[in-house]
């Protein structure tokens, strides 16, 4: 039996060949995809995801928020599996490898195993999971929430799409929610592997990322309520206008963000301007300003200062104005020894590495909650996610899964 060393890779073409297969499902119109959560093409893709498992000696399990785990045996039954993977959804121009890169590395994880013929003590796992992007049914990392008990099942299945459907509906439409209870599942350890959607990696000549925190969020939604008006007849000392408070806002969320500098980011994402017509003033506006930091005492000193101008500024023009926090989360520090693990496979394979900070919420965010976690990321060209022409290479996703796999089997216990 080989011990595990530097000369065991994972065959790059393989899943480079699963990538582009899985990409022929929910094509997108430009190239990438649009398999958002919970249609028919998730479903299809699921159903090819699962094949590929079974056909690599794995049994599947499903539980009732429709997460898939596909479990490869260890030789200790009583030893807790050490779990993979990512997500199959993606936006509605979504590109071909966001969250799919980590579930079909983890797949070729497996399946060199079993081409190598070695044995872990520790099961070795495979997690799908559902609803990780959150634009069909909000918040983002559904599904792993709930598992890792920051949502309630209810609340989560009641989440509504833009057509009013049911989460819960879809998932039992589409034949994908299963009878286990969800987050019953116990973890040794879990790893996720991901592009990392940011100019860092390749900018710096790095093939791998270890990712050591993932950025806190924060996001508030602000409503602005003015007066409208004709722009043409208005005289400017009466004009109450709620795009122009807006846009002085918007003006500082980016100072906000610029004082907290290197890591700290602020944009508004979300804009919606009422009645949106061309020569009337807007009367409200609703928009939803997104900060980030790796740092808690950041995020809730730009919370504060949001607040606390953002209401001088509307005052001073005489607008009403209301803030709601409508989502985030507090920033991620990831399991040293499950980092540790990642930075020792990048040494040994002899692949350039630096220490990142995730600026993304991942699956892996909420699971560190339960389990002791870490990620993985390679360089993505130009840093483009999220959108159908995003783009990875081909030595770029193999060096990652073969980081992927020392990490995994140093983690799980090769046995000889």
């Amino acid at each position: 039996m080989p011990a595990p060393g530097e000369n065991l890779r994972i065959n790059g073409d393989r899943l480079w060949d699963s990538l582009m297969e899985m990409a022929k499902i929910g094509p997108g119109v430009a190239g990438g995809n649009n398999r958002q959560t919970l249609t028919d093409a998730d479903a299809e893709g699921r159903t090819l995801f699962q094949k590929w498992c079974e056909e690599a000696g794995c049994d599947m399990g499903l539980d009732t928020m429709g997460n898939m785990f596909a479990i490869r045996p260890g030789t200790d039954p009583d030893a807790l599996p050490v779990y993979m993977g990512s997500h199959l959804d993606t936006q509605p121009t979504g590109g071909k490898y966001d969250g799919v890169l980590g579930v079909l590395g983890a797949l070729e994880v497996v399946r060199s195993l079993n081409d190598m013929g070695i044995k872990t003590r520790h099961p070795i796992a495979i997690a799908n999971w559902t609803n990780e992007e959150g634009t069909r049914f909000a918040p983002a990392m559904l599904s792993s929430g709930v598992f890792a008990g920051i949502h309630t099942e209810d609340w989560a299945k009641a989440r509504q799409d833009a057509d009013g459907k049911l989460f819960g509906d879809e998932l039992r439409r589409i034949g994908w929610q299963g009878e286990e209870p969800v987050g019953q599942r116990k973890m040794h350890a879990m790893f996720e592997l991901h592009i990392e959607q940011g100019p860092i990696l390749e900018a710096e000549g790095k093939n791998i990322g270890v990712v050591t925190h993932g950025q806190g969020l924060s996001w508030t939604q602000i409503t602005i309520t003015g007066k409208d008006s004709h722009t043409g007849s208005t005289p400017m000392p009466l004009r109450k206008n709620a795009g122009l408070g807006m846009a002085r806002i918007l003006e500082l969320v980016d100072q906000i963000a610029w004082s907290h500098a290197p890591h700290a980011v602020g944009a508004a994402g979300h804009i919606d301007v009422y009645p949106n017509s061309r020569n009337v003033i807007p009367g409200k506006v609703v928009f939803t300003v997104d900060f980030r930091s790796p740092d808690l005492a950041v995020i809730q000193d730009m919370e504060h200062r949001l607040r606390l101008e953002g209401q001088k500024i509307c005052d001073e023009m005489g607008l009403d104005v209301a803030f709601e926090k409508v989502g985030g989360f507090d920033p991620v520090a990831f399991d040293a020894g499950c980092v540790a693990a990642v930075r020792r496979a990048a040494e040994s394979l002899g692949y350039a590495h630096m220490n990142i900070i995730s600026g993304a919420g991942h699956d892996a965010c909420w699971i560190n909650q339960v389990a002791p976690t870490a990620m993985i990321m390679c360089p993505c060209v130009d840093g483009l996610s999220h959108n159908e022409a995003e783009e990875i290479s081909k030595d770029w996703a193999t060096a990652g899964t073969d980081v992927l796999l020392h990490a995994v089997l140093e983690t799980a216990g090769v046995v000889a």
